[in-house]
């Protein structure tokens, strides 16, 4: 399906539904991968001890889904916010990028700029950094839709999740492998997306260095820190060359 979609919608209809129609065809591969990604975490957490009002919220207030991954076994180990607050800081520092590019898209937008700032992830800023919006269409309605049911997807999956995780039956044992393979597979669609890999080589040297000065119970965070300041100081060498995704546009 191409994502270029022509407007065919009548101009009498009201700007947000004619958006809502031209947005929809495409988060419709986002919702895919949401939904299941989604019962996949809200097993997790039922598997974990958690009801399903825990990724439901989670879901809705954090919407980050790495991070919503971690808080896991966060919320199962003793309180600290230092290393709770470093995570995540570290694992969405990205989306400072994402806000720069976005600064004129988003301008102008009124009440919606908010929930647009709020609801940016991957997905969201993919599809509305790159989109043909036609002429005719309300842009600030457009990115509202995309925003909005990306959200609704990824809070409906991980809701069910947790609703269904409950009637399972099988042993759930090792479910939290998910997480593991969720950063694997990220890890590695990065790589293939690179044309020089020294910035994912410097994070497993540096990772590993970390382990063993600092052992598996404490080099989460002295990683963290570590990685942060090796690629402030080297941005200009850690500058990321990327080779173009190949997009399936039929």
């Amino acid at each position: 399906m191409s994502t270029e979609t022509t407007n065919s919608t009548s101009p009498s209809m009201h700007p947000a539904w004619r958006a809502l129609q031209t947005a929809f065809p495409y988060t419709m591969p986002i919702f895919a991968g949401f939904l299941l990604i989604g019962i996949a975490y809200g097993v997790f957490m039922n598997a974990s001890g958690f009801s399903f009002i825990y990724p439901a919220l989670m879901s809705l207030l954090i919407f980050a889904g790495s991070v919503e991954f971690l808080t896991v076994p966060m919320l199962l180990a003793p309180f600290n916010p230092l290393h709770a607050f470093l995570v995540a800081l570290i694992v969405n520092a990205r989306h400072i990028f994402y806000g720069i590019s976005m600064l004129e898209k988003y301008r102008g937008h009124g009440l919606k700029t908010p929930y647009l700032i709020y609801g940016m992830c991957d997905e969201s800023f993919s599809i509305n950094f790159t989109a043909k919006i036609p002429a005719d269409i309300d842009k600030g309605w457009f990115f509202f839709w995309v925003t909005l049911l990306n959200h609704l997807y990824w809070v409906g999956g991980a809701t069910v999740g947790g609703l269904c995780g409950s009637l399972l039956t099988f042993d759930t044992r090792g479910l939290d492998f998910v997480l593991t393979a969720m950063f694997v597979s990220i890890f590695t669609e990065q790589w293939l997306l690179e044309e020089r890999h020294q910035s994912s080589l410097a994070g497993i040297a540096i990772s590993l260095l970390c382990l063993m000065l600092w052992g598996p119970e404490q080099y989460l965070v002295p990683t963290l820190l570590a990685i942060f300041a090796v690629f402030a100081l080297g941005r200009h060498y850690f500058a990321p060359a990327r080779k173009e995704p190949e997009h399936v546009t039929d």
